[in-house]
Formats: structure tokens, sequence, C-alpha cells
């Protein structure tokens, strides 16, 4: 494959040739024409002819297959290249193996004001528990140490930078007594600014650029930056805003998730540049920190989690929102959180009407454990679902940490994709990253072979929900998508056989024959090879070009 990345500039004409392109608009096609940073044409090889000598460069797909960029709905851009470049703890299988980790990365990193880390999930460990303070004390070298768990929904820390945070021991009550149990709450809010005002802006911008560069590796042509007051920080969104600006690479469309009670409190957000007070505005924590907020208790906790908001508060956060032509948003995860936000939503409703707030197609992020009554509420109120089936291919199953908070009953109930299609609610794919990795196709992946069979869907559909419903997510209908007049965001791939998949595990299922008249994806079968990008481009212009291409 010929080298274009001189021609894939806003500004100038390509035609693509010669490979497998994915577009609603041919299913056959072949070839593309790309103009001004968007699409102008697709269609059959032959036809490609007539564009061949009006164009400023010709590239020769070599059977490559071409889609639509994928769209990450949910990302936390620092966090992600802080762990792309740092202290990982994600792959640590014990107890002794992270606090090998955690000590190696201490020695080798002597000059760092506060050692940041990222990962460790304790549920999957033969030892069954986090490192205690005393453990991670020797370990670091009496040091500060912050280290989230893989939900960032709690962490351990180190005595060293609790005495940094004037405090916190009374925030966190029995958790500081006991030196055992992760911080959560407003402790772990506390320790977690200490922890980030540690961070250098160059160190900032360097993770941010690594976390960038891994989203056009990977065909990302746009991220969804969650940002707000208790995650990251105002200087940390528009710092990534205008790098996103200034230098080439995948789109960032940013929120802040702070609460308002009035269309006033929202200046903020216009001013940091998000499209919306939306995101990680938490109304619940997490289930594997034991913070998502149930109606039952938790089967390994006796206890239902924390609430965070109320369905006035948010009632009045939509009705701000909504007045101010702005999305609203909200976390989400454990079933009384969900129905929170419904009746939240539906009280908002019933002050500015529906229609309104049907328009401003507000979102909730994650929205694992659903009802088929909150399921048709979402529909009703045309709420967007943000979800992370890599959620499920982590914690899902008989015996993963979803059944081991919830017990296999509920277990079984989380993430029903298929029944929030049915029900006609739009879908946004996303990784939350660094929870889960960022990794488009096994996201799709994930999403088609979800543990739990009858929550499965079709591989194109989740394709669609990875690449057009993220643009749909942010009120863009014209994108996503590879048809004349929308934007050139594209990647081309090197896979095998293209096939058509439904949502189940016969082989039956899966189809090569081009009667179908649906344009095929690779074979996403667990086990088998994924994709592997060698171009990512937006707007017209590469962003990720594989050095072997």
């Amino acid at each position: 494959m010929n080298d274009p990345t001189s021609a894939q500039a806003e500004g100038r004409t390509v035609l693509l040739r010669g490979g497998e392109v994915h577009s609603p608009a041919d299913p056959f096609a072949t070839a593309m024409v790309v103009e001004r940073g968007t699409v102008a044409w697709v269609g059959s090889e032959g036809a490609a002819d007539s564009f061949a000598d009006g164009v400023d460069e010709v590239v020769h797909l070599d059977g490559a297959l071409v889609t639509p960029a994928f769209t990450d709905a949910h990302v936390h851009t620092t966090a992600t290249g802080l762990a792309l470049t740092g202290l990982d703890l994600a792959g640590a299988r014990t107890l002794a193996d992270a606090l090998g980790r955690v000590r190696a990365y201490a020695e080798a990193h002597p000059d760092d004001r506060i050692l940041l880390g990222h990962g460790w999930d304790a549920s999957g460990w033969p030892e069954g528990r986090p490192p205690t303070r005393a453990e991670l004390d020797e370990a670091a070298g009496r040091r500060p140490l912050y280290l989230t768990r893989i939900d960032v929904h709690s962490a351990v820390v180190t005595t060293a930078l609790l005495d940094l945070v004037p405090g916190v021991a009374e925030m966190a009550g029995r958790h500081v007594v006991s030196a055992a149990a992760p911080l959560t709450g407003a402790a772990h809010h506390a320790v977690r600014a200490a922890a980030r005002a540690a961070v250098t802006a160059r160190q900032r911008t360097d993770a941010q650029r690594a976390a960038l560069a891994r989203a056009a590796s990977l065909g990302i042509g746009s991220v969804h930056e969650c940002a707000g007051p208790d995650i990251s920080a105002e200087d940390d969104l528009t710092g990534l805003l205008r790098l996103a600006a200034e230098e080439p690479g995948p789109r960032v469309f940013g929120y802040w998730a702070e609460a308002a009670a009035s269309a006033a409190d929202l200046d903020k957000v216009r001013d940091l540049g998000a499209l919306g007070a939306a995101g990680d505005l938490f109304v619940d924590g997490s289930l594997g920190s034991h913070t998502a907020h149930l109606h039952e208790p938790y089967a390994d906790a006796p206890h239902t989690g924390t609430a965070h908001l109320d369905a006035a508060a948010v009632a009045a956060h939509v009705i701000a929102c909504t007045e101010a032509g702005l999305q609203a948003g909200f976390h989400a995860i454990g079933d009384a959180a969900v129905t929170t936000v419904v009746e939240g939503v539906r009280a908002a409703a019933d002050k500015v009407g529906l229609a309104r707030v049907r328009a401003a197609r507000h979102r909730v992020e994650h929205a694992e454990m659903l009802t088929p009554e909150t399921i048709a509420a979402f529909a009703e109120l045309g709420l967007t679902a943000s979800v992370q089936p890599a959620f499920d291919a982590a914690w899902g199953g008989e015996t993963g940490m979803y059944a081991q908070r919830l017990g296999p009953e509920r277990a079984r109930t989380l993430n029903p994709f298929a029944a929030l299609l049915r029900a006609g609610v739009p879908l946004a794919l996303g990784s939350d990253s660094p929870v889960t990795p960022l990794d488009p196709w096994g996201t799709v992946r994930a999403a088609a072979f979800h543990r739990t069979p009858e929550h499965r869907v079709s591989a194109r559909a989740a394709f669609i929900a990875h690449t057009r419903g993220g643009w749909r997510a942010i009120g863009r209908d014209d994108a996503g998508v590879l048809v004349p007049g929308a934007p050139a965001d594209y990647a081309v791939w090197r896979t095998g056989e293209l096939v058509v998949q439904v949502p189940d595990t016969r082989v039956a299922d899966w189809s090569t024959d081009p009667r179908s008249g649906t344009p095929g994806l690779p074979d996403l079968t667990p086990g088998g090879q994924l994709p592997v990008c060698v171009r990512t481009v937006v707007a017209g212009r590469t962003v990720h070009l594989r050095p072997d291409e």
C-alpha cells in the first residue's frame, strides 16, 4: 500500500481503491473519494476509473478494509496516558506481584514527588484482598503513593500520602483507622486531589499525547473526555482540548461533570469548552468498590452502597441543562442509582416538557443494572446509554466480580444491550479507559459475545454503536458513517474474511454471502485475531500510519 500521508490532509482530494469500503450507501463498495476532509463518493472499482485523473493522490488499498473511525464515548485521557507511561497494575495476577511492581517502580523513579499507579483488582487475586497500608509503605520505601483500583472509585495509599492531606482521617473514618480498606468517597477525592496536584503540566501533556496516540493507532477517530471536579481539573480539560485542536490526532469532545441548580451555574461548562454538564456526574459509585447504589444489599457486604445525588438534584440539573441548551448526563451503575436518574429526568420532563428533554439527548454513563421498567423509561425520555461492553468481558460470568458482589441471579441481569436496542434506546460504546483498555474491536466483540447470551447484539449493531452511536450521542447525525457528505474520519484495516453475524454463536449465523446486501465486518469469534489498524484519518488528515505500511 502506498503512503498517502502528504495527500491525506484537508484541502486535498484522494481516491482510495482496491479494498472493501464499509458503507451503507453501497454494501459492495470497493472505492472511496475524499475531498477537503469530507467523503465525496463511494462506489465500485470500475466506476473509480472516472475519478483517477482528477485527484491529488490514488491510494491502492491492496484488499484492506476501510471503516468509519471508532468513537470511544467514555475516556479519561490523562489518566489513560499516565497508566500507559507509568505504573499499571492491570496485569498483576497476585497481591505479591502487585507489591513487586510497586517496589520496582519506586526504585526506578527516585525523583517522583508522588508515585502514581492504577489498575489493581483484588477480586481476581488468590489472596482476595488489596494491599494493606503497611505493605505499601514498605514497597514504596515510605514515599507518597496513590494506587487506584481498576474502577477508579477507590484507592489504596501510603501513610506518607495521607500525611500530605489534612483532615483525611475525619473524612475516611474507619478506613484510615483500619489501615486495610481502600479509601472511598470524600477521603478518596481528597487524596486524589493531592496526587493530581503532583503531576506537572509537562507530565500531563505528555500523558495526553500518549493516550491520543494510542487511540489513533487503534482506529479511534474521536473520544469523549469525561472530566469533572472530582476526577480531574479544569486546566486538565482545557489543556486537552487545546492540544487536540493544535496537533493532529483524534477529535476530543469534552464533558464537565458538575451539578447545576440553575442555567447560570452552567457558565463554567461553556467557558471550559465542554459540550455539557455530563459524563461522570456521580449518582453512585462502582460495583467493584461496593459503592454502586443498590435497591437490595450486596451479596458480599451488608449495605446498599452510596448515593451521591437524589431525584430532586437530578431533576434540577436536567432542567438547568435543558433550558441552557446543553446536555446533562450522569454516572449511574446500581439499580437504585438508575431509578434515581429516571425519576429525576421524568420530573424534569414534567417541568420543561418531554419533547425538550428528548431533544437534548441527555446521557447516562454505564447504566449497568437496568430493569424492564428503567429500560422503557430510557426510551421514553430519549436518554442515550453510554455503555462499556468490556466490563462484562472482564467481570461478568458465573464466577466473576459481578457474581461475587451481587450473586449469580442479579449478575446475569447486568448490561442488557439487546433489551436496550429492542426498546429503541440509543447506544454509544466506550471503554472508560483506563478502567478497561482502549480496544474498539475488542469492545464490539464483547457486545456480540456477551457472557449472558440473551444480552448479545449483532456485531453490526455493536459496530454502529461504536462508530455512529458516539456521534449521535453528541447530537451529530451526519457523522460516523462513510457516505457522501460525512466527515472523512476513517480507518484502514488488515483483516481476514468479512462476515455478517447475528447475536448468537451458531455457525449458521455467520455468512459471507454477498446477496445479504449488508456490509461485512471482520470475524470477531472469541480467540480469533482482531483486525490490525494500518491508518487512521480524521477530517481527511492521517493521524496514524503503521510504520511498516
